[in-house]
Order: structure tokens, then C-alpha cells, then sequence
């Protein structure tokens, strides 16, 4: 499979934010989101074994997971490297934009789905029937941009009634454009059981775009 990169941080999003983890960001992506911040990965990247992706994950003092991208649902041995870090008993995530279909994907692993808002220009890109894969293993994330986000994510958490089915329901801001306080004043004034999340590794690391 083409690999973008590997490198070993502090997981930044997401019910594991603040863990240790090994990263490992697959390259291609056929969403093209107007806040992209990978964009190095849609093309970039060397073609890589899942034995000598598993070398160097091995390498790292954690036993925390992510597949990220990318898109890397878009890769067809990604549910071969899936069984190989479970059957190392790592916690394996992936981070996924859920146009993808994820019938397949391993319950074991935690899937970090994102719905993607208006401002994105990708909207029409979601997969709604996705949300029938999804568990209390997994989560939801919306990556608001605006107002006009921030309500057409509190509409589509009702009418999937999200809460009930998955983990967590995650709003995060797009970075640089929508002020953290703003978002944190809709998240409380809405009454909704959705959880505010911020980019921690951009919090710890705001000048390196990419590694982190």
C-alpha cells in the first residue's frame, strides 16, 4: 500500500486526544475539502508492505493505533493491516471522511467517521448509510466552519440521533477560520450531548504542519 508517512505523536482528536500513538497517514484522497490540512498526502508517499509498516510501528513505545489519511478506506489492504495491528493487540483506529462504505471494516476497530458540513464543499459527498456500521466503539466528527455548519450539524445529530448510537458525537472548528469561544458558545447554548474538541497536537505544536 503507498504510505504518506509514520511518525509517532500525541493523538490530537478524538476520545483517545493526549494518548501516545503511532500514526500511520496513507496517501490518496478523492475528497477535496476546502479547509484540507493533508493536503501533501494526496499524492505523495512510497509503496510499503504491511510487514514493514508493522516494523516500524513496532518500533514505538505505544500500543495505540491510527490509520489516517488521506483516505485510506481508498486501499485495498487496509482491512489486512487492520488484522495485523489487532492480532499485536494494538487499539486500532481510523479516521475515515464515511463516503467510503464501511461494512467491512473490522468491529473491533474504533471508526472516526467524519460528516462532512456545507462549508466543506464536500457535503454531498457523505454516505449516510455508513451510520447503520457504526457502534458504541465508534465516533462521529463534524468539522465546523460557520453558523450555517454549526446548524446543519445539530440537525443531522437529531435525525440520526447520533448520541444514542456511537461513542462520541465530535464538533470541531475549523482551524484558523472559526474562533474557538464561538464554537464553545453554540456547544453550550445548544443543549445538545455532542463533546468540543480542538486539534491538541496544533495547540502543542502550532508551527510544524506536518509529523505531529
Amino acid at each position: 500500500m503507498k504510505v504518506n508517512e509514520i511518525f509517532h505523536s500525541i493523538q490530537g482528536e478524538s476520545s483517545f486526544m493526549g494518548w501516545p500513538c503511532a500514526f500511520i497517514r496513507l496517501t490518496a484522497c478523492d475528497l477535496r475539502c476546502t479547509y484540507c490540512d493533508t493536503e501533501y498526502a494526496f499524492y505523495e508517499g512510497k509503496e510499503m508492505s504491511v510487514d514493514e509498516i508493522l516494523r516500524v510501528v513496532d518500533g514505538y513505545p505505544t500500543k495505540l493505533a491510527l490509520v489516517t489519511g488521506g483516505e485510506p478506506m481508498l486501499q485495498k489492504d487496509v482491512h489486512t493491516l487492520f488484522r495485523a495491528l489487532l492480532e499485536r493487540d494494538y487499539t486500532v483506529c481510523v479516521e475515515t471522511g464515511g463516503h467510503v462504505l464501511l461494512e467491512s471494516v473490522d468491529p473491533r476497530v474504533h471508526k472516526i467517521m467524519d460528516l462532512k458540513c456545507p462549508s466543506s464543499g464536500m457535503a454531498h459527498r457523505n454516505n449516510y448509510d455508513n451510520i447503520r456500521y457504526l457502534t458504541s466503539n465508534d465516533e462521529v466528527k463534524f468539522v465546523v466552519g460557520d453558523r450555517a455548519d454549526f446548524e446543519w450539524a445539530c440537525r443531522r445529530v437529531l435525525e440520526y440521533d447520533l448520541p444514542s448510537r456511537v461513542r462520541n458525537v465530535l464538533f470541531s472548528p475549523v482551524y484558523a477560520k472559526l474562533p474557538y469561544e464561538d464554537l464553545a458558545g453554540w456547544v453550550l447554548r445548544s443543549g445538545l450531548p455532542v463533546r468540543m474538541q480542538l486539534q491538541l497536537h496544533r495547540v502543542i505544536w502550532p508551527e510544524i504542519p506536518r509529523g505531529v
